[in-house]
């Protein structure tokens, strides 16, 4: 990975939110729900909510960062837990800011797996050593991403708070 970084600020992001809703209509997929990835898929799970008129947004909190390239071995999913029961036979498209190795994306998807119709992905960002292919990317970078939600320090701080 090089020194150098993708900066996304939250006008770009309007764009980009945008253009996958975008690429999700012409693919002719119609998401039943949209599973966001917390924290960073939130943002696009709410915009692509609007966008496709899908009013189901479901959330699974996954940790996986605790810093700058810096990550858990495994990524770990955080209560509370979905109940596979509210996806079942429904077509999910899942949300999130990037898939960088693609761990969480695919901890996320095999999660939904024999439960939905069809399980979908979207991403702003897609990292060519992600072992999840997306299906909708606004993106692809091998830079380390400054999104506008984390690029700054939070306002508070809390123990045991991971950055990203």
């Amino acid at each position: 990975m090089s020194d150098e970084r993708e900066t996304l600020t939250y006008e770009l992001f309007g764009t980009a939110a945008r253009e996958l809703a975008q690429q999700v209509a012409d693919d002719g997929y119609e998401p039943d729900l949209v599973l966001s990835i917390a924290r960073g898929g939130l943002f696009l799970g709410g915009a692509l909510g609007y966008a496709l008129s899908v009013k189901n947004i479901f959330v699974m909190n996954v940790e996986f960062y605790t810093g700058v390239d810096q990550r858990l071995e495994l990524p770990v999913v955080l209560p509370p837990t979905l109940d596979r029961v509210d996806l079942t036979g429904a077509n999910v498209l899942i949300a999130d800011d990037v898939a960088d190795t693609g761990k969480t994306l695919e901890l996320v998807r095999d999660f939904c797996a024999g439960y939905v119709a069809e399980v979908r992905s979207a991403v702003v960002y897609e990292k060519p050593r992600s072992v999840v292919r997306c299906d909708y990317v606004w993106k692809r970078t091998d830079q380390w991403i400054d999104f506008p939600w984390s690029s700054l320090p939070p306002v508070v701080s809390r123990a045991g708070a991971a950055g990203h």
